[in-house]
């Protein structure tokens, strides 16, 4: 069960609440800067090279864009809310200062304080507020959750150059319908099948498949939010047939492509 509310007038913003009881992410990445809070239950946050973290009600987690990660219950009902939003926008509201700690890994904090005032401000959004007060609840919220020491931080470990040597592939799985051959492309860069796997979970987190999986997933995310339909955009990024697109859109997701595009 979940449900999305876009803002009308910012429309790099969206938040949704959400409910679950059983295990419904895989390990995925946004392209967003993401704020989580837990309202109820116990949930585990995995993504940490140190293992996983336990959550707990009134925890905020803060996800900057690109970092892999993935939150599912632990035991009974769990009840969240996201808030997702272009992450230009994000820092622009807050110092430079602020923009860094915010943007320097995943950062769980435990401070109930800091969960009232970010949900006061995805309320805004759930009230279709005006701009200038969504932004200004947004802005002392992240300038808050900045502040803050974190209770767990995990750092990004981005290898830069890593990345860059690797674009040609990641544009390769970006662009293409099929699902390009993995010795094809570790031509690309001069590596082995085995060597660019490696590569890739070191990079991104992810393996070749399932990075290509989660970039469409995002692409197919902006398709629904500016109201392309579901089977158009299922074909557009490839999928054999709507079918398939649905179970890997559930599995990024955690909601059908349907119930997310409203």
């Amino acid at each position: 069960m979940g449900e999305f509310r876009r803002s009308t007038v910012l429309p790099h913003l969206e938040v949704r609440g959400s409910c679950r009881r059983n295990t419904c992410y895989r390990p995925h990445f946004h392209d967003t800067f993401s704020v989580g809070l837990i309202d109820r239950g116990s949930s585990v946050f995995t993504g940490s090279p140190a293992g996983a973290i336990r959550l707990h009600p009134g925890d905020v987690v803060v996800i900057p864009a690109g970092h892999v990660h993935a939150c599912n219950p632990d035991d009974g009902p769990w009840r969240y809310r996201m808030a997702h939003m272009g992450q230009e926008w994000a820092v622009s509201l807050v110092s430079r200062g602020a923009a860094n700690r915010l943007l320097s890994g995943i950062g769980v904090l435990r401070r109930d304080d800091l969960h009232q005032r970010m949900a006061a401000a995805m309320q805004t959004v759930f009230a279709d507020a005006e701009p200038a007060r969504i932004e200004a609840e947004f802005g002392a919220a992240l300038a808050e959750l900045g502040a803050a020491a974190p209770e767990h931080l995990v750092p990004s470990g981005t290898d830069s150059a890593l990345r860059l040597r690797l674009r040609p592939v990641m544009d390769r799985l970006r662009g293409d319908e099929a699902n390009p051959p993995l010795d094809e492309l570790a031509q690309l860069v001069g590596m082995t099948r085995y060597g660019l796997v490696r590569a890739m979970r070191r990079a991104t987190g992810l393996t070749p498949l399932a990075w290509r999986q989660n970039a469409r997933i995002v692409r197919a995310r902006y398709l629904l939010r500016t109201g392309v339909p579901i089977a158009d955009t299922a074909q557009e990024l490839g999928f054999t047939d709507q079918s398939h697109f649905h179970r890997v859109f559930r599995a990024h997701v955690a909601v059908s492509p349907g119930a997310y595009r409203g």
